[in-house]
């Protein structure tokens, strides 16, 4: 018989597939890559991700999370730095994928690494997935967790995107995320566990220096380095972990999902600008919310309308601040250098992995129908 197949073995799917097996529908999760691996990740949980990550039975510190507790911005030769109004962390993506993973595992799910889906196509009620091996899976569910990556034939069908750029470094820094503007867009630089950095950026592909960038860990910091003071003075005492930075291309900012089809989660139903911060809490809440909507015999469509204007307006607002930070970060940083309390609120309200309510979600989808009608 067939059951609920979750393709994709990041925190979006693999929340969902936990959720799902406590529940007594345990899945089939089908992840492409053999063994965990480093994402195109910003690496911040702030505290709503912590506190669904600790729902499922993961808690940082006993990962060797790193704390974070201030978040500095810079651009040219300005700055302004704040406290952040919650607790958070930075940890690298494979050390938090294979704690999810192993939690999916032991609730009950069969978990298949190296297991690529090659296609995926509705058969009657349920669908029918070919594996690249050749080997034909069969779904009552579908749920597409993949990430920035599209499946062939389900794409999202957002045109154009940002390039997202990773880069693990050795060297030290303080316990503080910086916001560096650059050329292009902003990059993201943060401590990891044991020492050592993270860079992540989201850069125009048309920018001049931008393609560069991408094929050399040298060329991308020094396109960040040359964006502000600051990101020199860091990026100076570090070096690259990695030949050139890992990348993935087309990244639909701002995009939310709105239709049937499988169930989407994380990346696949919303991408928060990177920015803020937010994209392991969302991937994790939206998979909790699948995983529920499932269980309840709730469709696709419904389960999208519901998490689509849950984070609407928060969407809205990290979208805001990302164009400022990009199109004018020296007006950014010098209004937050003289209202630290801008930084704060903007952090505060783009928190949006905070799974909503049954009844809020049928309320805010009632809503947002309502005004369509208007």
């Amino acid at each position: 018989m067939s059951r609920v197949v979750v393709v994709g073995g990041g925190p979006a799917g693999a929340a969902t597939a936990i959720a799902l097996a406590r529940a007594g529908r345990p899945p089939l999760l089908l992840e492409r890559d053999a063994a965990v691996s480093e994402k195109v990740c910003g690496e911040f949980l702030g505290a709503d991700a912590a506190r669904l990550l600790a729902g499922l039975g993961i808690e940082l510190e006993a990962l060797g999370a790193v704390p974070i507790r201030h978040a500095v911005l810079a651009a040219g030769r300005w700055q302004a730095e704040a406290a952040l109004p919650f607790a958070a962390w930075g940890l690298p993506r494979a050390t938090l994928d294979a704690a999810l993973l192993c939690r999916a595992r032991e609730a009950g799910a069969e978990v298949r690494l190296g297991a690529a889906v090659a296609s995926a196509q509705e058969a009657g009620a349920g669908w029918q997935l070919r594996l690249g091996s050749g080997e034909v899976v069969e779904a009552s569910r579908l749920v597409l967790a993949t990430g920035k990556h599209d499946l062939r034939g389900l794409s999202r069908g957002s045109a154009g995107g940002a390039l997202g750029l990773k880069l693990p470094l050795h060297g030290s820094l303080p316990a503080t995320v910086a916001l560096l503007s650059c050329r292009g867009g902003y990059a993201g630089l943060q401590p990891r566990p044991g020492g050592g950095a993270n860079l992540c950026a989201a850069l125009d592909p048309r920018t001049p220096g931008v393609a560069a960038a991408a094929r050399s860990a040298e060329a991308l910091m020094a396109h960040v380095a040359r964006g502000s003071a600051l990101a020199e003075s860091l990026l100076a005492g570090l070096r690259s972990a990695l030949g050139r930075p890992l990348a993935v291309a087309g990244v639909p900012y701002g995009f939310r999902h709105r239709g049937g089809g499988p169930f989407r989660v994380g990346d696949q139903a919303a991408v928060i600008p990177s920015f803020c911060g937010d994209g392991v809490a969302m991937a994790l809440a939206s998979g909790l919310a699948a995983a529920a909507a499932i269980d309840a015999g709730d469709p696709a469509a419904r389960h999208h309308a519901c998490w689509s204007a849950a984070v609407a307006g928060g969407m809205r607002l990290a979208g805001l601040c990302a164009m400022l930070h990009r199109r004018a970060p020296r007006l950014l940083v010098g209004a937050v250098s003289i209202a630290p309390v801008l930084l704060t609120t903007a952090a505060l309200q783009t928190r949006l992995g905070a799974m909503p309510s049954r009844h809020r979600c049928r309320a805010l989808v009632a809503d947002s129908t309502t005004s369509g009608r208007s």
